[in-house]
């Protein structure tokens, strides 16, 4: 493999080049005339090419010396814009949010707060992943998020080791196990043993079954279940619009389906136990110390939340699908 030059060497080169002299160069560099020529005498003893035509005191880039300064030049600039960018970024919010969330609450509430955030911060822009709790830890603990919004319903099997992480409750959200009114009049008659309703027919957000079957272990204790599941979908409407179809029974947040309960379209399936309460968390690395970015955008998305009116408010605003 080709050993690549010093990029000390380099840099001052190229202040040479751009100035077409050693003097100049020197000055822009604050050091002396004298380590500047030494550090060029070197850079071409390194490559083994003459880089300057030396005639009496200018100097003549060689073909070397103009291929060479083609390669150094757009490193040299990019650097310090890049550089500018980070001492600006310690100074006012500015540069790229990597942020994951649950796929339909980030697709309906992120998009207008990065819109009223980048009118006060108009240097700040925005990447998103949407997906599942297991792909935003991941992406988190790989450091390609920033942070994260996390459904911790799923907390404990999806997060591997949470001991990396620091949480922090944002919203919550009751989680029901729920059925159209035909269905239950046809199949559930009232009947919410484990016994009768294990043997249904059941829609999945997930190929493993995961949020039904915690919601069994929660209200059953049981969570190993061989559920006969007859539609996999991969959004919360595709789940809702399969229950008002009568497929069957679904796991669904209760505030995005509350007018269709009310209507007596869609039947909560409950036990004598409480509802489960999904949070959704503000995730970072527990050691990671924040940019004045990412601090300054936590803090508005608290303010928005509790603008909002509280957690269901604006999850309502957010999902109202029904």
């Amino acid at each position: 493999m080709l050993m690549l030059p010093d990029l000390n060497r380099l840099k001052v080169f190229y202040f040479i080049f751009a100035f077409k002299s050693i003097a100049m160069a020197a000055k822009e560099l604050h050091i002396t005339a004298s380590a500047v020529s030494q550090t060029l005498s070197k850079l071409e003893a390194e490559l083994t090419v003459l880089l300057f035509t030396r005639l009496h005191r200018k100097l003549i880039p060689t073909s070397a010396g103009k291929a060479l300064f083609h390669l150094v030049a757009p490193f040299i600039r990019d650097l310090e814009a890049g550089i500018g960018k980070i001492i600006q970024s310690k100074q006012v919010p500015s540069g790229m949010l990597r942020i994951g969330a649950p796929i339909e609450f980030g697709k309906s509430y992120f998009p207008g707060l990065f819109a009223a955030f980048r009118r006060t911060y108009p240097q700040v822009v925005f990447t998103m992943k949407l997906g599942d709790p297991s792909e935003i830890f991941s992406m988190i603990s790989s450091g390609e998020l920033d942070f994260g919004l996390v459904d911790m319903f799923f907390r404990g099997r999806e997060a591997g080791e949470l001991g990396i992480y620091s949480s922090e409750p944002l919203v919550e959200e009751r989680v029901i196990l729920a059925c159209s009114k035909a269905y239950y009049d046809r199949e559930i008659k009232g009947d919410h043993s484990f016994e009768n309703l294990v043997s249904k027919e059941f829609i999945s957000y997930q190929k493993t079954s995961l949020t039904l079957r915690i919601w069994f272990k929660y209200h059953f204790n049981r969570f190993s279940i061989d559920l006969n599941r007859v539609m996999t979908v991969d959004s919360h409407q595709a789940v809702i619009n399969g229950i008002l179809n009568h497929v069957g029974m679904g796991i669904v947040a209760a505030h995005i389906v509350g007018k269709a309960i009310d209507k007596g379209q869609i039947i909560p399936v409950a036990t004598q136990k409480k509802d489960v309460i999904n949070k959704i968390s503000l995730v970072q690395l527990q050691d990671k110390v924040p940019s004045l970015t990412e601090k300054t955008f936590i803090r508005f998305l608290k303010s928005d939340i509790n603008a909002s009116g509280g957690p269901i408010q604006l999850l309502d605003q957010s999902g109202s699908f029904v």
